[in-house]
């Protein structure tokens, strides 16, 4: 090759200035690096030629010359770019072989040698090609080349991006992975659709969206990895309902397990009157919900593991009830149906709905079913020793899980006990006779011995041997295993403390309670303090301290009403109702207590204010009664309570009292009323000391002796609540 110098030269031989003129005007056109690709030897033929001609001729032929000379280098260029593309195919189709053969360090070595990002610069958006309807096959042609080019950077990069994944290279994985989205948004700026894209296109791109949140997890970075997941479900990728499903599930995972607060979405992505999370547990329960949606609907595969996440998810925020209607869509044969049946129930029991969890164990232990299943067994018995209606039933449902668990499930006997234990209490509760009653007791404390000795570390079984105790009168091995509950589980557990205090209450030891229950309120939130306020008020009242009874009940009224407009009216009452403390109660209280000074009006008020939160109640209607002068309209009031509370121990025992005054043609009704009264609370001192007063007027001397000195006992060893009132 020559340079301009040397050839000009050569013209120069033959009318120079002319063609040094048109040998500068080729220069400046074409550039002098164009310039010198010229073949040498046409261009010193041409020279001579031209060296021949007139002037004018000269300048015509050489225009000639720039137009053919210009079409050529075009062609030129083409073809050298083509040569370097083919090049970059061949080292990308490579790297894929690499990688696939499994040589990661091979693919990345063949990738490395790509300009990858500088090939992404050169893609133009597709959306700006739009095929015209003159010349449809050459759009659509270089359409199709355009995608096809787009298709294989994208490949290398997506593929490099697993290959450093391989490596351990999680960082630049990322990094790499990021660049494959950058680059779809650029190409497919208005978002990608079905008529836009091939199959290949469209699996790069879903596997980068998929992968991209991965590697931000792995490499730590976890608000790189939100953003990453939000970008995934927000853009238009074109996904398919199995990789959206994926990525939601993904997220979901991560919003409940990582740690990291990561707040709503961004106001930007926001809609109008949709619903926004408000943290990650509302959020992973939104995703976990649309996921649920489409397996109803068929749109996806069913995942047993999204279940699973629900489950965890709902139960943290006491919404089981929500997971028994999710466990309810669910199609027949998806789920084992005693399996769904006792999931359903598990979740039931947590909604407070115990008759229902207690209907679907019932269908599952069907002699047709599972009648040996362990677990449902433990779970009936359970829920029938929460009510002495059905605690014969509970009876019979742990029995026989006592007799199943053997083998791996030995381990459960210790529980099919306590359940033996508790049902046999309850069951004590509702006995016709003394004997039995005590019969029942002494089993049921037999049993939650032999519960204690298997699961020594159990603090529920602590706890209830220590109520059993309680019921019992005996006090000191009550006061023991209350202690042995508040140490093994460092005071964090309410129900410990309560019990504690009320067994000291029942010792007379009511400034040594206070303490406890002074202690406990250190210890407790503000929201869960109500029983203790509660508790608090009353031990005031039985040290004579009336004045600071009411300031307790007027702190826990404010409590309380605070409480109410916190939550409003979406507060699920059945679920985390468990302080068991509500206004009305506290009107009721404050009533009792005024009307015990004689503080008619205020008592009136008081019980005004109940009554508009709870019109027909046996409590404010026998509180009305106590405060009746006439005792013909105090009857009436305790009459009208029972009517509407046929249980109503208290309206039970005043009526047989207002009776026991009137003359012996009523005494067998008091003294049936006070009998009824004690079988449903066997340690009430007041039933004892009213159906003493019936024997004595009836001239049963013996037996009214008795039932003073009952009255007696109860009344130095009376709590300042029940002790059923823990749970």
């Amino acid at each position: 090759m020559l340079c301009v110098e040397r050839i000009g030269a050569i013209v120069r031989n033959h009318h120079g200035e002319v063609l040094v003129a048109m040998s500068m005007k080729l220069t400046s056109t074409m550039g002098v690096d164009c310039f010198e690709t010229l073949d040498v030897l046409h261009l010193v033929q041409l020279s001579c030629h031209l060296a021949l001609q007139s002037p004018i001729e000269q300048l015509s032929s050489f225009d000639r010359l720039l137009a053919s000379t210009q079409s050529g280098l075009r062609r030129f260029r083409s073809w050298e770019v083509a040569y370097v593309k083919w090049e970059e195919e061949e080292l990308i189709v490579h790297g894929r072989s690499e990688y696939e053969k499994g040589n990661v360090e091979g693919a990345l070595s063949a990738f490395d040698g790509i300009d990858l990002h500088a090939a992404v610069q050169e893609l133009q958006p597709l959306a700006e090609k739009q095929p015209s309807k003159k010349g449809r096959p050459s759009n659509e042609s270089v359409h199709s080349s355009s995608q096809q080019a787009a298709s294989l950077v994208l490949e290398a990069l997506y593929l490099k991006a697993k290959s450093l994944q391989k490596l351990g290279r999680v960082t630049e994985a990322a990094n790499e992975c990021k660049s494959v989205l950058d680059a779809v948004e650029k190409i497919f700026y208005h978002g990608i659709a079905d008529v836009l894209v091939d199959n290949k296109l469209q699996e790069i791109v879903s596997g980068a969206v998929e992968l991209l949140p991965e590697l931000w997890k792995l490499d730590g970075r976890n608000h790189e990895a939100m953003s990453a997941y939000r970008r995934a479900l927000l853009s238009q990728w074109n996904l398919d309902n199995d990789c959206c499903a994926r990525i939601q599930k993904g997220f979901a995972s991560f919003l409940l397990y990582s740690g990291v607060e990561v707040g709503p979405p961004s106001l930007a992505v926001q809609i109008d009157g949709s619903y926004v999370p408000r943290n990650n547990l509302e959020e992973a329960i939104l995703l976990l919900m649309i996921l649920m949606r489409k397996f109803y609907l068929g749109k996806t595969k069913w995942d047993p593991s999204v279940m699973e996440h629900l489950t965890f998810a709902l139960s943290l925020c006491s919404q089981t009830s929500v997971l028994a209607k999710q466990l309810e869509e669910i199609m027949p044969g998806v789920f084992n149906r005693v399996n769904r049946w006792k999931a359903m129930a598990l979740c039931y029991n947590g909604a407070g709905q115990n008759k229902v969890a207690l209907n679907l164990l019932r269908k599952s232990l069907h002699k047709h079913e599972k009648p040996d299943d362990l677990t449902s067994l433990l779970l009936a018995a359970k829920i029938c020793s929460e009510d002495a209606l059905l605690a014969a039933e509970g009876v019979g449902y742990a029995q026989r899980a006592i007799l199943h668990a053997q083998g791996l499930n030995e381990h459960l006997k210790g529980v099919g006990l306590c359940m033996l234990g508790l049902c046999l209490g309850k069951l004590a509760k509702v006995s016709s006779s003394d004997h039995e009653r005590s019969r029942l007791q002494t089993d049921a404390l037999k049993s939650l011995d032999e519960a204690i000795v298997l699961e020594c570390n159990n603090f529920d079984l602590i706890f209830e041997l220590g109520v059993q105790y309680a019921e019992r009168w005996n006090l000191n091995a009550a006061l023991r295993y209350a202690k042995q509950f508040i140490d093994a589980t460092g005071g964090s557990i309410l129900k410990g403390w309560r019990l504690l205090a009320l067994i000291l209450s029942a010792q007379q030891r009511f400034s040594e309670a206070e303490v406890v229950t002074d202690a406990a309120l250190d210890e407790t939130a503000k929201w869960e303090q109500g029983p203790l306020l509660r508790m608090k008020a009353k031990l005031k009242i039985s040290q004579s301290i009336p004045m600071g009874a009411i300031e307790t009940y007027r702190y826990l009224l404010a409590l309380v009403q605070a409480q109410r407009k916190s939550f409003g009216p979406l507060r699920n009452l059945p679920q985390i109702e468990d302080d068991k403390v509500n206004e009305f109660e506290v009107w009721h209280g404050l009533a009792k207590l005024y009307s015990r000074l004689s503080h008619w009006k205020d008592a009136e008020i008081c019980l005004g204010k109940a009554k508009e939160l709870n019109e027909y109640s046996a409590e404010t209607l026998h509180t009305e009664g106590e405060a009746q002068g006439d005792m013909n309209k105090a009857l009436a009031a305790f009459i009208n309570a029972l009517l509407l509370e046929p249980s109503h121990v208290p309206s039970k025992i005043l009526i047989g009292g207002v009776l026991s005054k009137m003359g012996s043609k009523v005494s067998p009704v008091a003294r049936c009323l006070l009998s009824d009264a004690l079988k449903i609370e066997p340690t009430n001192r007041m039933a004892w000391y009213y159906l003493g007063l019936v024997h004595r007027d009836d001239g049963r001397i013996s037996d009214a002796i008795d039932c003073f000195q009952a009255a007696s006992m109860l009344e130095e060893s009376d709590p300042i609540e029940s002790f059923c009132s823990i749970f």
